[in-house]
């Protein structure tokens, strides 16, 4: 029987950040192993099949080292837990829901950083609530401590909630 699975989605903001560390408790809490993934896009022009202006390599290569980087910066050398790093080319919602489908637990952060500036959670959030083929946790930035948003499975958690 493997290890229960936690992913966690980090894009290096302090809700990614606070779900890092919360997903990395958790998965110590039940034996489990933590992916950290990162979702990437190259710039549209690339995508068009345009002849860049410049290399996209540094860019690419940036975005693959990223989720190992952030990891042993937020939970340090020795986590006390394995810790498979992601890098998967796609948008942050659907790379996310992707990575569900082996998932025990999805753990993302919520900037909510849409067009309205009332909405409980960001789009991202939203659609893996909507579209997780597992349970999903959802952290909130760390001023925003309305009461929890619950979706579909999905919790509303914050720091004090550990």
């Amino acid at each position: 029987m493997r290890p229960p699975q936690i992913v966690v989605g980090v894009d290096g903001s302090a809700e990614s950040r606070e779900a890092l560390v919360w997903a990395a408790k958790h998965a110590q809490s039940v034996g489990g192993t933590l992916c950290v993934v990162h979702a990437w896009s190259p710039p549209f022009v690339e995508a068009l099949g345009v002849p860049p202006l410049m290399d996209w390599g540094p860019l690419r290569q940036r975005a693959e080292s990223f989720p190992a980087a952030f990891a042993r910066e937020v939970l340090g050398e020795e986590p006390g837990i394995t810790v498979v790093p992601r890098t998967v080319r796609g948008t942050p919602a659907q790379v996310l829901v992707d990575a569900s489908k082996d998932a025990d637990l999805l753990v993302v952060g919520s900037r909510g950083l849409g067009g309205l500036k009332g909405m409980l959670l960001g789009s991202v959030g939203h659609h893996c609530a909507a579209h997780a083929h597992c349970p999903v946790v959802i952290f909130r930035a760390p001023h925003r401590r309305e009461r929890p948003h619950v979706r579909r499975g999905a919790h509303t958690a914050s720091r004090s909630d550990t």
